[in-house]
Parts: structure tokens; sequence; C-alpha cells
């Protein structure tokens, strides 16, 4: 537990990305306090420190019925800056159920937006207003807590070291999330999302991650209410709007709303439209027996004129006279009392007439159009995401929602696959996003069309990472693999994924496949497979017995002695192991080796040239340093250049058919 003199902390009451807060009891008054202690990584300098302990006493000064106040500012043993505040013991309004209780709602949202114009009209915009910073005292009396990362005006916006704006997501305006300056219209934005969430239980934008909770605020239209709760719609609408201009411009003006918010109540519409959805949900086959039964009911009457079957029966002139007048196909029909019914015109009327229209079939209409203009997700107002999530909460049980969500799912697929393949990865990210966000929002993660942005995803990160490992760039591999990572690939395709990429080799580094031990070589636009080391005795051994290719002469440079004692790459006159790097061979026999190589392994080696010798590891050839034969000749080629400096001197031209004790040669080939 931290140090803080006057304090006795007893417990951790609750951790954030910014401070933790501690249950205390101040020694001099007895009193239980919570303590919010600043973790060291949030004020990392003095001059944060002292801002943030500025900003304290100034909302320390706010005195406010429904505003947790600060008893006291300091800072810690440990040099943290610290505040105390009152200990509610009574929870925080996430704690609680209020769907139904329409006038605990109103009560909680008039005691917050009055503490909120007490608050802004000094100055102080709170930035984090959510239902956990909204704390009940012992009379259950609502109060705000926690301006922790409030911001008098003309201060700015603070983001955190890692780029991503201070507060809670799932109420952040599209300004904050942006990380653009915000004012007091924040606030008011996010005391709508807790108006929503009081009424309907949830909150009204869900998503897996911060991100994809930001990126809905930003773009996703704003829900609808239940119908029981439609009376809410234009005050949340208004609370709610992208643009803070679309906004109550101050608490005052939202309270004055909230007044002008109908009571709820279910009316007759509520009563009819919960009827519709009933009749919707009946099978065809059970209309045509209604119809059947109507119809046989009619045919009785028509021929029984007296006792209770008349009720079926339109009678006389009256009933003709009505059923002419009839707007609607019905008629009326005299039971004897002077009352009047409405009765089916014919027994085909029961066969004939629709089922009630649902509301989301305008929606879908418009999806279906804006699909094929290819109005994804744009322009505002007019593109298939919005018509679609209107019609999921318009009807979710409509029959074509789910296949029209499909249908989008898949068009946002198939313009992240062609995103990722021009190289546009946030272009591309965006659009997975949107589409699982749809998915999510109307039931459909478990569907095919997901399961296809899914797999189109994985394989075009794969041909990138293909692409790469074609390249030898295991950056750009590991790149793509970090795309997929952001596209909400699974971590079982990422991690096959991430395999391949780190097999690919880095410069140095050995390459796989072959029976020549090689090494990259990459420098500019230059990309070699190069031999580590020079060919040695027991390579060119085989070399030797597989083909039967004779020996060359070799000498020494400058020495006649091969006349007197003739050498050969099996005795250069020196000893030498297996492993060292064969010498006296000659430039010819270089070529006849690469071309014997390359015929057993598949591959096309060669001799490298002067400059891509200069770029190739150094190579240990035994106990002597020899210089290496290159492609390269001068002259009419009649000599041929080696490249380094050998055991005897430099390098220089040599006559290309013979061999020297001091020359040998090692292979690349191009990738």
């Amino acid at each position: 537990m931290p140090e803080i003199a006057g304090y006795r902390l007893t417990r951790v009451l609750g951790a954030g990305g910014m401070s933790t807060v501690y249950l205390g009891e101040q020694r001099s008054l007895g009193r239980e306090v919570a303590i919010k202690v600043m973790l060291p990584d949030a004020l990392t300098d003095e001059v944060s420190r002292r801002r943030f302990e500025n900003e304290a006493r100034t909302v320390a000064r706010l005195d406010h019925p429904n505003i947790v106040g600060i008893h006291d500012v300091g800072r810690t043993g440990e040099g943290l800056p610290y505040y105390s505040m009152p200990h509610m013991a009574h929870g925080h309004l996430g704690q609680r159920d209020l769907r139904g209780k329409e006038p605990q709602v109103r009560a909680i949202l008039q005691a917050l937006l009055d503490a909120l114009r007490h608050a802004h009209a000094r100055g102080i915009v709170h930035r984090d207003v959510k239902a956990e910073n909204v704390l009940f005292d012992d009379t259950d009396r609502p109060q705000l807590a926690d301006f922790g990362i409030a911001l008098r005006r003309g201060y700015g916006s603070r983001v955190t070291t890692a780029g991503l704006a201070v507060g809670s997501t799932a109420y952040m305006p599209p300004e904050q999330a942006r990380g653009e300056p915000v004012d007091a219209r924040a606030d008011l934005y996010s005391v709508g999302v807790l108006a929503w969430e009081m009424l309907v239980g949830s909150l009204p934008y869900n998503a897996p991650d911060a991100l994809s909770m930001a990126v809905m605020h930003v773009q996703d239209p704003i829900p609808r209410l239940p119908r029981e709760l439609r009376h809410w719609q234009p005050f949340i609408d208004r609370a709610l709007a992208k643009s803070p201009d679309r906004r109550f411009s101050d608490a005052a003006q939202m309270l004055a709303a909230l007044d002008k918010v109908e009571r709820g109540g279910r009316g007759p519409a509520d009563v009819g439209h919960d009827l519709g959805k009933r009749l919707r949900a009946v099978p065809a086959k059970a209309w045509l027996v209604a119809g059947l039964v109507v119809a046989a009911g009619i045919g009785l009457a028509s021929r029984d004129g007296a006792g209770p079957r008349a009720f079926y029966r339109a009678g006389g002139a009256d009933a003709a006279a009505a059923a002419a007048t009839a707007g609607d196909g019905s008629m009326a029909t005299g039971i004897g009392d002077g009352k009047r019914i409405t009765a089916l015109a014919s027994p085909d009327d029961a066969l004939l007439r629709a089922a009630p229209e649902s509301d989301a079939e305008t929606w879908l209409v418009a999806a279906e159009r804006q699909l094929r203009e290819r109005k994804l997700t744009a322009p505002a107002g007019d593109n298939a995401y919005t018509s679609v999530l209107n019609a999921w909460q318009a009807d979710s049980g409509h029959l074509k929602v789910a296949g029209t969500a499909d249908a989008l799912i898949a068009a946002l697929a198939l313009d992240a696959e062609r995103e990722m393949q021009r190289g546009d990865d946030a272009a591309a990210r965006s659009s997975v996003m949107q589409a699982t966000q749809l998915a999510s929002r109307t039931a459909r993660s478990d569907g095919p069309a997901l399961a296809g942005l899914r797999e189109r995803t994985r394989k075009a990160i794969s041909s990138r990472v293909d692409t790469a490992a074609a390249a030898y760039d295991r950056t750009a591999a590991l790149a793509a693999v970090e795309s997929g990572r952001r596209m909400g690939l699974d971590a079982r395709a990422l991690a096959a994924l991430d395999t391949r990429a780190r097999k690919i080799p880095l410069p140095g580094e050995r390459i796989e496949g072959g029976s020549i031990d090689t090494v990259l070589v990459q420098q500019g636009g230059m990309r070699l497979a190069a031999m580590r080391r020079a060919v040695s005795r027991a390579d060119f051994g085989e070399f030797a017995g597989a083909t039967g290719r004779e020996p060359a002469r070799c000498r020494e440079r400058a020495s006649l002695l091969r006349v007197v004692a003739p050498r050969t790459w099996r005795s250069p006159g020196f000893d030498q192991g297996a492993g060292d790097a064969v010498v006296c061979v000659s430039w010819d026999d270089a070529v006849a080796y690469a071309h014997w190589a390359g015929k057993r392994d598949g591959r096309s080696y060669r001799l490298p040239t002067s400059s891509e010798w200069r770029r190739l590891p150094a190579t240990a050839g035994g106990s002597r340093a020899v210089a290496e034969w290159n492609v390269d000749c001068s002259g009419s080629c009649e000599y041929r250049v080696t490249s380094g400096g050998s055991w005897r001197g430099d390098a220089g031209r040599r006559e290309g058919g013979r061999g020297y004790d001091d020359v040998g040669f090692r292979l690349v080939r191009d990738l």
C-alpha cells in the first residue's frame, strides 16, 4: 500500500489504466474515504503532475449535491499525486436494473444534468461520464464522480502516450474517439448513452474491443428504441447526434427537453403493432385453414335465416347499402338490436387479404437497391449498412433480414479482398470491421457470409506472405501477418502464417533446400543464394568421381615447379583436409562443377561477378586463405579474374585453363 501522511489505507477498491483507488481512513477525522492514487506511467513528468494537481484543486471547488467532492489533494511518500473523496458504499449506476422504471431514470438524468450544468458553468468538462462514475450515497442520491481526467476549457484534448483518447469508449462521443478537442457537448453525449442504458438495460453499441466500440460511435446509425420506449427516441436522437452542433447546446437545454419527454405507456398503436407481429408469425397453412373455416361458417349461415346463425349473415337492404359504402371491402350486418359489426365481404377475402406488412420491408427494399448501386457504407443516410441495421431493429424476425445482411457482409468481404490486394490495409481493415460488427448486431456471427469473409481474409494475407517469401522479405511477410491480426484472423490461422513468415531467412541466414549450404545475400536490387564457404575437397571429389573429369594442370604463381613436381587438386603440394577449400582447379573446372551441381539439385548455379563477390560472407576455407574464381574476364577472355587475397598475395587475372595452388571457388544462384 502507498504511504500517505494522515491516512491509513486498508484495501484496494478498484484499479484502472491511470490510477488505483484505495479504501482508507482519514486519521484526523476518523472518517472513511476513497483515495485515488495516480500510476507512475500516467503522469510521467513534473509538469503533468502539477497540472493534474491544479485541475484537482479546481474540481475540489465544485460544490453541488450531485457531485462527489474532493477532500484533499497531495502526494504519496513515493511522490505520486493523489486525491481523497467520500467513500460511496451503495454502488454505482451500472449495478442497477432500471428497465421499466422511467420515473427513476428521469430523476437520475435530471440530477446528472444539473451537476454538469454546474461544472460546465465553471469551465470544467468531465470527459468520462459513464455508469461506473455515477455513485449513490447513503440516501440513494446519485452523485457524479471521478473528474480525474476533467479539463478546464483551453487545455485541449489530452491523449495517452499510446495515442488513444482518454475515457471509456462505450460512452465516448465521436469527436473524442478521434482525439479531437471536446467541449461540454461531449458530456451530454455520454449522458445520452446513460439514458439509453438505463431504459433498455444494455449499451446502444456493443463491440468486443475498445477500438471497435469507438468506430461504432463514429459511424454506426443511432439505434432505435423498443416500441414501448419510442417516446424517448427524439431525445436520444439529439443526445447521440454524431456532430456536436446537432446535439443539445448545453445541459440546461437538455434538461428542458427531458421535461418534455412524454410519460411512457402502451397505446392502441403499440397493441396493434404487437398484434401485427403475432399475425406475421402465423404459418401460411394456418391462414388457409382459418379462411376455409370462416368461409364454411358463412356458407352455413346463408342456408339458415334464423337463430344465432344470423350473426354470420349479411342482412337485407341495410347490409347491402353498408357494403356498397364500405371503403375497405368489408360489409356491416345488423344483429337485431341495432348494433353493427364488420364482417368479411366474401369468403375469398380471408384467403386473398395480405398479411400485415413488416416495418422492416421498406428498409430491406432500400438495402437491396443500395447493394446493387454499391452504396455499402456511404453516403450517410443512403447506404446498405444503415438500412440493414434499421431493418433488423424494426423486425429482426423478418425472413429477408438474414439474407440481406449476409449479402452485405459478402460485398464488404469482396471489397476487403480487393483492398488488401492493392495494399490498402486501412481500407481493408475498415471493411472487415464493418462486416464483423454488422454480423454481430444482426445475429449473423455464425453465418456463412462471415465465415466466407474470414476465409477470404486468410487467403489474401496468405498470398501476401507467399509473395514476401518469394522476395525473401521477412519484414513484409510479418507486416502482412500483423495486418491479419488487426483484421481479426483467428489465432490458429495467425500462428500458421507467422510460422511461415519467420522461416523466411534474413540476409546472412541459411536458405533451406538443396544439397549446397547457401545463405541469403541481399543488397539493393541484388538478391542471391551464395555458398557460405568455398567448395571443399570432399565436394569436388564427389563431382570428379561422378563425371570422370581429369585434373587440371596446376602451378604456383610465377613458378616452374609444376614441370619438376606436377600438382593437382588431389596433391596441391601441401597437406589439406577433406573440408578445406579445393585448389588447383581451373576456371573451366569451376564452371563444370556449377553445371553438375545445378543438374543434381534442379537449380541454376553460377560463379559470382566480382562486384557480387564483394558482398558475399567471408569464407573459412582451411588454414590457408584462397582467392576465388569469378565470372569476369579481361581482354578477349583468355584471362579470368579472381577475387580476394590468398596466402600467396592479392587477387588478379589468371589463365582460365589451368589451376593454381592458391585459388578455389564458390557458387551463387539468383533468387
